[in-house]
């Protein structure tokens, strides 16, 4: 298998010894925590996510199981500091588009989100927009009748645990992005991913559709500064909830 490529590494603070333990327990407990709640949940599961690849398939046709590249962090410790490696990966989804979905009109967007440009992300929606879900494409062309339930309901992620027992992801970080919008990244916007990658995590249950690209750095960036298991004990709990009532999930 060819090597994966490095994109970048970003440097964070000098640590002590004192620190660099605390840090080490945290992500060594928050991994444990990963796998115990994705193992334990994949008995119930299972039967739910093997009916919704059948309902894919009836929809329309293709794969079930949607696979896009995008970028983890992978944390090292040299000389007393913290470096972040961005590194590529595979992430799975089920598949809410049809399967000659291009990316154009998502890159597009991606672009004028990126750059607050506000006008530029009306322009490309098929219809006018509520204020709390301006910030994304939701009237996409591109989307299947389930696919529109799967991302209301934030279903389509389920398939992201396999990347929590790859170790690529966690249950609670920043949304991984794909490699296109890192392209377009100011150097301060990497500071979001200063650490693993979530399936939820704390822009997701506060902001989402409804925060500007700046503010969505700003809370993850947020995050990372005051993460602890508590905070993520309560962000998964928060998730629940969100998912439950639909909030964001367009």
């Amino acid at each position: 298998m060819e090597e994966q490529k490095v994109l970048q590494w970003t440097m964070g603070p000098a640590i002590s010894a004192e620190q660099e333990e605390a840090d080490s327990f945290y992500f060594f407990a928050k991994r444990v925590i990963d796998l115990t709640i994705v193992t334990l949940s994949m008995v119930f599961l299972l039967p739910l996510m093997a009916f919704i690849a059948l309902l894919i398939k009836w929809d329309s046709p293709g794969p079930a199981i949607f696979r896009q590249e995008r970028i983890t962090a992978k944390r090292r410790v040299h000389n007393g500091r913290i470096y972040w490696e961005e590194v590529p990966f595979t992430i799975f989804k089920f598949r809410t588009m049809r399967v000659d979905a291009k990316s154009t009109i998502h890159r597009q967007f991606i672009e004028a989100y990126i750059a607050g440009d506000e006008k530029r992300m009306a322009e490309l929606q098929s219809a006018q927009q509520a204020e709390d879900a301006k910030y994304k494409l939701v009237q996409d062309p591109r989307v299947t009748r389930v696919g529109s339930f799967l991302r209301k309901t934030s279903l389509d992620e389920l398939p992201q645990f396999w990347n929590v027992l790859l170790g690529d992801m966690s249950l609670v970080g920043p949304r991984p992005p794909i490699p296109y919008e890192v392209e377009l990244y100011l150097y301060h916007h990497h500071d979001r991913l200063r650490t693993v990658p979530g399936i939820s995590g704390w822009w997701q249950v506060r902001g989402r559709s409804a925060t500007s690209f700046e503010e969505m750095v700003r809370m993850d960036v947020d995050y990372i500064r005051r993460q602890s298991l508590e905070l993520d004990i309560k962000i998964i709990f928060m998730t629940v909830t969100a998912a439950i009532k639909g909030r964001g999930a367009r």
